[in-house]
């Protein structure tokens, strides 16, 4: 599948860009885009708006809803051009890239995105892609004024950035409170998209809380359908009273194309980024000290939950908060302040959003009974031969396991396949189609635990293996390069 991109290439789980502005793929069938938009407000000048827009009565209300929001936050967006220098890449017969050519000489590539303007004095919210890697950066008003823009600060794990341009008496956006945006609510996107400058689009909220998108690290996308295109990226998305309620960031398409399906990082989000990149050059965030992975409707059963919802606590990591407020592995945090946890990554989020040294009540579900304890958020760290399968010869080919070859871990195996781990069994094949393969088993994982038992050398776990039949389900717990997460294998 071919789409055209409007900047300099870069790649994100699963996402690749080529620099010839050609193919980009995706994971999961779906293609997701980086636009580049632009919006704007301020950190600490506009107080939240609490008022909501009231239904309207007729399609003449509406449209004057919608013209008074695009001429109140039109002159608050701007546009960016970016200027990184590239090399070319060797790209493989598939047409991915793998590796640079080594004597190829730099060369100049531009990008065009969005942003919004969030303080008179000139200082800028963006997405951190739009600007990433520049050595230049050009920004134009609305009024087509232009300045030399300054990246102050980024943070790739939001995708926010902030831009200062050296002007005064700027037009503002007005911040929105983005956690009381309602699926159906009209908004308005605002940016540059294909270059066109001050163009705005109009739709609803698709969806709120929308994550694994494979865009950024912290994802709580408002998804949208007001058409979002390249150039988009970092621009306004408002609602009809003209608050900015949203930073437009990526797109999800077949064809690289609009078709319905945007996202943008809440204001909240967006917002507590930016200050906290102003007052620290950085986003300081919380921390459970402890991984966790998503419940799906097997690992519900395996543990008996009551919905399919929560956060499963794979790894206790030593003198952290989740150590410190008696978490285990195999706990289920279902309830956060009294906030119910859908998965794993919106518990990264209420985390990451606390004060640093804050209390709270974590509620839990240990061996399918409720227990609450008290955590204390602290702060993240800055960043920084084969044996024959488990199943006996005698094993029928149904067997969970069947198709896999194992082993122990030796020094000279953990150099081969840079283990960071000694413990344990390390999958070393897997065979195409097998049960396993589909589960998401993978060649490297080092199993830990079969069905909750420990396992310490490969004649521990082929004991295990041995005693199970084809129809019994087999959890793993395993270590993949670092992340610790649970494995249900089972035939239908």
């Amino acid at each position: 599948m071919h789409a055209r991109v409007e900047r300099f290439p870069l790649s994100r789980r699963g996402v690749v860009f080529r620099k010839d502005l050609g193919v980009f793929r995706l994971s999961l069938l779906v293609r997701i885009m980086i636009g580049l938009y632009v919006g704007s407000s301020f950190v600490g000048e506009a107080a939240l708006a609490g008022s909501r827009v009231l239904p309207v009565a007729n399609g003449s209300e509406l449209q004057a809803q919608v013209k008074a929001a695009a001429t109140k936050v039109i002159p608050a967006v701007v546009s960016i051009a970016s200027m990184v220098m590239v090399r070319d890449q060797a790209l493989s017969d598939e047409g991915l890239p793998f590796g640079l050519f080594k004597d190829a000489p730099a060369r100049r590539q531009y990008g065009q995105g969005s942003g919004v303007i969030v303080s008179a004095d000139g200082y800028i919210i963006t997405n951190n892609h739009v600007i990433a890697d520049a050595v230049d950066v050009e920004v134009i008003l609305a009024d087509r004024r232009q300045y030399k823009g300054r990246v102050v600060a980024t943070d790739p794990k939001t995708d926010v950035a902030v831009v200062k341009i050296p002007a005064s008496n700027l037009p503002v956006a007005t911040w929105g409170d983005s956690s009381t945006l309602a699926v159906g609510e009209f908004v308005l996107a605002i940016g540059n998209p294909l270059g066109l400058s001050r163009s705005v689009t109009f739709g609803i909220v698709s969806a709120v809380g929308r994550a694994d998108v494979g865009v950024a690290d912290f994802e709580d996308f408002i998804q949208t359908d007001a058409p979002i295109n390249p150039g988009n990226s970092g621009g306004a998305l408002v609602t009809l009273n003209g608050e900015l309620v949203g930073i437009n960031t990526a797109i999800a398409s077949p064809t690289g194309g609009s078709v319905g399906v945007g996202f943008a990082i809440p204001s909240n989000m967006a917002r507590s980024a930016m200050q906290s990149l102003l007052k620290t050059g950085r986003v300081v965030r919380g921390l459970l000290g402890a991984s966790t992975q998503d419940v799906t409707p097997l690992l519900g059963k395996v543990f008996r939950l009551p919905d399919v919802k929560g956060a499963i606590v794979t790894d206790v990591q030593a003198k952290g908060s989740a150590e410190k407020a008696g978490l285990k592995r195999g706990d289920v945090v279902v309830r956060f302040d009294g906030q119910d946890v859908m998965d794993s990554g919106h518990l990264k989020n209420l985390l990451a959003a606390s004060t640093i040294g804050s209390k709270h009540r974590v509620d839990l579900l240990r061996e399918s009974k409720p227990y609450q304890t008290e955590l204390v958020v602290q702060e993240a760290p800055r960043e920084r031969a084969k044996k024959s399968q488990a199943p006996s010869a005698s094993a029928a080919t149904a067997h969970p396991l069947a198709g896999i070859v194992f082993d122990d871990i030796t020094a000279p195996l953990a150099r081969q396949m840079d283990l960071s781990v000694t413990r344990g069994v390390v999958v070393t094949d897997i065979e195409e189609g097998s049960l396993a393969e589909s589960f998401g088993l993978q060649p490297g994982d080092v199993v830990l635990e079969l069905n909750r038992q420990h396992i310490a050398s490969f004649a521990a776990f082929q004991r295990l293996a041995d005693q199970m039949k084809p129809s019994d389900l087999a959890l793993l717990l395993v270590n993949r390069q670092g992340s610790v997460l649970y494995i249900p294998i089972q035939a239908d």
